[in-house]
């Protein structure tokens, strides 16, 4: 260093570093709604992939016992319940209360029935909405086959 000169300081000023700060939260800003909305929406797909699931489940299981099975839809408790249809017993329960999601009623009613032969009673459509208000749809035919749409 030279004689009579002053050391130099390194390093950045206050106003510079609000200046950065202010477009870190001005992006910030903008970015959050679009996260939410994204989120809402995986949470929806995911519980609709879910349930559709869970009715496959319950298809498949009616064909490996040999028996009729009951897919229940309890929206105030907002589960999903899997019955042997002819005797007592809980074969399982599929709960989505902290899913942020509504699963309307089935468009047959709160129950679905599957026979040993994997055929529905009756052909159904379920809604399933996100809390942005989007909707999926899926449905169960005659044959009992589940598909998402």
């Amino acid at each position: 260093m030279p004689r009579g000169s002053q050391p130099q300081e390194q390093g950045w000023s206050l106003t510079e570093l609000l200046v950065v700060l202010a477009i870190v939260g001005i992006i910030a800003a903008l970015a959050v709604p679009s996260y939410q909305t994204l989120a809402a929406r995986v949470q929806a797909g995911s519980v609709t992939v879910e349930i559709a699931s869970e009715l496959r489940f319950a298809r498949q299981l009616a064909m490996a016992r040999r028996e009729r099975l009951r897919v229940l839809f309890d929206r105030e408790g907002r589960t999903i319940t899997l019955r042997r249809a002819d005797a007592e017993g809980i074969l399982h329960i599929y709960q989505y209360a902290d899913k942020g999601v509504i699963v309307e009623e089935p468009s047959a009613g709160p129950e679905l029935l599957f026979h040993p032969s994997g055929r529905s009673v009756t052909p159904t459509t379920i809604r399933v909405r996100d809390s942005q208000g989007r909707e999926t749809t899926f449905t169960v035919s005659i044959t009992g086959r589940v598909s998402v749409s």
